[in-house]
């Protein structure tokens, strides 16, 4: 009994020392790893490239308009904006045509069935790249909201400055309900103990990651990593696709935004749950990363606080037979926690989150428990995966894929051509341009 004590007071004292030296590391990213700003530099690079925008939409009713605005108001001159429906059931349709009947620099491509052998957003970002014209490519997400009109030209300045092939910005998350306030920051970190920027941005680490939201790349740079061609049945295609670059000996860089883009994941708990599963069964995707996360969770995260109140409760209710031992264990714990909380508090500052939540951290940490278990669950197809309104079981369509209700199974479309089926426009013997049908 005695033994164990000691061990158990021994290991908190360990995990004290962990948490204390992420002070260190907090401090380190603070002096070298600054955000990417709109001050970040006095204005677009003098010769600019032209850049191609790729996102994808997916029943996006509720976020496309301002994620559409938003990227159309950037101060960058020189760059076209294309947006691929992708099976779209809502009012994305009607309100992308609107858009495109607006601004000539959006063009709208339509896609209503997926092709054999691709999963959704891949297959999506592919039929958009198709009418791309850009030197460089930059693929979003159309949940993102850019608060800059500066996005652009800061992201291309830092890739054309420091010669960067593949560069991710990390966005910044809305969170607005209590959930994903206590749940995201913790899933975040469990990222970061993979996909440290620093060993990520090293060209001398085999660490690799990016975050689709944003997403700039040279043309070579994709078709070296052999494009969405090389990740078409990959649910976290960003990842894979970084991974990728690292191996072809591309630069690729990661850097967090202080006030250029936000996006908003996930709205309910369900979502959530089902969102961060997918998440880190596509980053990790062995049962190895899965359960080193998990039990890195466990002893570092969730012990501490388990053990002090495990050990105080014992003191409270047998004082006088516990023991100097109980006492060490209770302390070790105690510290660990301090530790714990000083650390977190400085995280959630660092990434735009309220540090009044840092007490909340065990509960996150017990709900990513809980979601890296259910990760498990999905590698080798065990359980499926829903991402954007389809289902996958492993690198396999579960059932037949949704299907949109156009009239072809891809219809690409320029702004000149969105009131093709007008009487005017039937009258006139006016054609939409319809690809092959897609088995």
């Amino acid at each position: 009994m005695l033994t164990g004590l000691i061990a158990w007071a021994a290991l908190l004292a360990m995990v004290a020392v962990v948490w204390a030296s992420r002070h260190l590391e907090i401090n380190r990213a603070l002096r070298e790893h600054k955000p990417l700003a709109s001050d970040s530099y006095d204005g677009p690079p003098g010769e600019a490239p032209r850049v191609s925008v790729i996102i994808a939409a997916k029943d996006e009713e509720e976020n496309i308009e301002t994620c559409v605005r938003s990227m159309l108001a950037q101060d960058y001159a020189n760059f076209e904006l294309i947006v691929v429906n992708d099976r779209s059931r809502d009012r994305t349709p009607q309100l992308l045509e609107r858009l495109a009947e607006a601004d000539d620099r959006l063009r709208v491509v339509t896609v209503s069935r997926l092709r054999e052998g691709w999963f959704g957003k891949n297959n999506a970002m592919r039929e958009g790249l198709a009418l791309a014209s850009g030197q460089w490519l930059c693929f979003g997400d159309a949940d993102c909201r850019q608060t800059s009109t500066r996005t652009l030209s800061v992201a291309m300045r830092k890739a054309l400055e420091e010669r960067i092939d593949f560069l991710s910005v990390l966005p910044v998350l809305e969170t607005a309900s209590v959930w994903e306030r206590i749940i995201q920051p913790v899933c975040g970190a469990i990222m970061m103990f993979w996909f440290h920027p620093k060993r990520v941005n090293d060209p001398r680490s085999s660490a690799a990651y990016a975050n689709g939201a944003f997403m700039l790349m040279t043309r070579a740079a994709y078709e070296r990593i052999g494009g969405h061609e090389n990740v078409r049945t990959q649910v976290n295609e960003d990842m894979h696709m970084a991974r990728a670059a690292k191996q072809a000996g591309l630069r690729l860089f990661v850097v967090q935004n202080r006030d250029l883009y936000r996006t908003r994941m996930y709205s309910s708990l369900p979502a959530i749950w089902r969102g961060w599963s997918r998440i880190f069964y596509g980053c990790f995707g062995t049962y190895r990363k899965l359960i080193v996360s998990l039990l890195v969770l466990l002893l570092v995260s969730v012990l501490p606080w388990v053990s002090m109140v495990a050990a105080w409760s014992v003191l409270a209710i047998r004082p006088s037979h516990a023991g100097w031992a109980w006492w060490a264990v209770a302390w070790a714990a105690t510290l660990a926690v301090l530790l714990n909380q000083t650390v977190i508090w400085r995280y959630y500052r660092m990434t735009q989150t309220d540090p009044r939540l840092a007490p909340t951290y065990i509960v996150g940490a017990l709900f990513g428990t809980g979601m890296l278990l259910n990760a498990m669950l999905k590698v080798g197809g065990r359980t499926t995966t829903t991402w954007r309104g389809t289902t996958y079981r492993g690198l396999q369509l579960e059932g037949p894929p949704p299907v949109a209700g156009w009239p072809a199974d891809r219809l690409v479309r320029p702004k000149s051509e969105w009131l093709w089926n007008t009487p005017r426009r039937r009258s006139e013997g006016y054609a939409p341009a319809v690809g092959p049908k897609e088995q």
